[in-house]
């Protein structure tokens, strides 16, 4: 059987040239196309993998054939192509993986305000894709394909969004890392343009990602912990294979957990703005919902993924949203994830005096630990869930079960055959406990 495309939470990805082949890029990309006026323009751009080249130029294909124009950015981080879109096409094509395994690759898609697709739309391309029914465009109006330079553009947009001169007055130190990824084209040299010493790592573009994985877990960053700590930087950077997420290490070395990051900079923003809505997904710490609430903001859940927190903030004019992966979104410059746009923010922030060890420890602190569970039947196991679950219940997406002391999350993966369980609690023990009961619930469902 042939491996079909599915969109998960974030566009559709597969192990390159085995499951995501040129063939599934095309008649994606055929698909977009059909859907969409034949005068409509499309940037199309992708991330480092050494199969990124083959799928652009099957995505290209498959949107000239339907009369669409490609404007190509090349490599690029997803955020830079998104920035782009908004301001000169109707659509965009990312050919990524983000912090996927090596082998793997993926399409996202983006529509013409610079979000990913809604659910709706991605479900009208695969109806699409499997009718196999595609606009063809007579020879002579084969859309064109031109060459364009996205970056230069965005990187005036980020620094209009900071002050530069503040920046440049504190003369920072940051180690940067992205991976060998997309950042590599953008992340350093933007920082130096803000007045940064910058000590590189990983920043030579190279899709084989042969100095860590594209996901930067803290067990990843070894070497940029270290560096930070030899060269006595103010900050470490590391970023994902497409650069819309970012992590940081503090001054001391120490690595900022996602959750920790987010409400550092939902704490910010409430405490420059006094009010205002934050999105955050389910799976969110309780330590962003006390910065937000104790400084006069509100929360909006939302379920996981980025295009849910991104289109509920455009909803409610949210004045800051992101998830607990480094993945943050500020919607005065983009409604979609962008770790370079926090480097830049966070050393906004360091400028006014306070390290970020500092910004860290003035966080509420929560035990928050996941775990991933085969189950034959996700699908059924959610189910029957809904029916024996009871009390302070939240079914925004998955089961969310509210304690006095904590809360358990049980949710179904997007696109694998798992069940994905987080537990949080003030104290580890407790944590643990939730944890347990979430797990009894996954395998042995009861009321509870």
């Amino acid at each position: 059987m042939d491996w079909r495309p599915i969109f998960g939470t974030n566009g559709i990805r597969g192990i390159a040239n085995k499951e995501l082949t040129p063939d599934v890029a095309l008649r994606l990309c055929l698909s977009l196309g059909t859907l969409m006026d034949e005068k409509s323009t499309v940037a199309v751009g992708r991330d480092t993998r050494i199969s990124g080249e083959m799928l652009k130029n099957a995505a290209v294909s498959g949107l000239q054939s339907t009369g669409c124009s490609v404007i190509d950015l090349d490599i690029a981080p997803s955020p830079v192509i998104q920035y782009y879109v908004r301001d000169f096409a109707d659509a965009g094509v990312i050919v990524t993986a983000s912090h996927n395994p090596r082998e793997y690759n993926g399409l996202k898609f983006v529509d013409g305000d610079g979000t990913e697709f809604s659910r709706n739309v991605e479900k009208e391309i695969e109806r699409a894709y499997e009718r196999g029914e595609f606009r063809r465009a007579g020879w002579k109006n084969i859309g064109k394909l031109s060459m364009a330079d996205g970056i230069s553009g965005y990187k005036g947009g980020v620094k209009k969004l900071v002050d530069v001169n503040k920046i440049r007055g504190e003369k920072f130190k940051v180690v940067v890392d992205p991976g060998g990824g997309a950042g590599c084209v953008v992340t350093p040299s933007l920082l130096r343009e803000l007045g940064c010493t910058v000590i590189e790592l990983n920043a030579q573009p190279d899709g084989t990602f042969p100095g860590r994985p594209p996901e930067p877990i803290e067990d990843a960053l070894g070497e940029l912990i270290s560096l930070v700590k030899k060269t006595r930087a103010n900050l470490g950077v590391a970023l994902d294979g497409d650069a819309d997420r970012a992590v940081f290490v503090d001054e001391n070395g120490a690595f900022v957990s996602e959750d920790v990051l987010l409400a550092i900079f939902a704490k910010h923003t409430m405490l420059e703005r006094k009010k205002g809505i934050v999105v955050i997904p389910v799976s969110s710490s309780q330590c962003v919902v006390d910065v937000v609430e104790q400084n006069g903001g509100t929360i909006v859940w939302t379920p996981v993924g980025s295009i849910h927190v991104a289109r509920r903030m455009i909803e409610t004019g949210a004045v800051f949203g992101g998830e607990g992966n480094g993945g943050l979104i500020f919607p005065e410059h983009l409604h979609g994830r962008d770790g370079t746009m926090a480097a830049a923010k966070i050393l906004e922030m360091l400028s006014d005096g306070k390290p970020l060890s500092q910004l860290a420890d003035e966080i509420p602190k929560y035990f928050h630990i996941k775990r991933k569970i085969t189950v034959p039947d996700k699908d059924a196991v959610m189910k029957e869930l809904g029916k024996v679950v009871k009390g302070n219940v939240d079914t925004t997406d998955g089961v969310k079960i509210w304690h006095d002391d904590g809360w358990v999350l049980v949710r179904a993966s997007g696109t694998e055959p798992i069940i994905r369980v987080f537990a949080e609690s003030k104290t580890m023990e407790r944590a643990r406990e939730l944890m347990q009961e979430g797990v009894e619930l996954v395998k042995q469902p009861k009321r509870v």
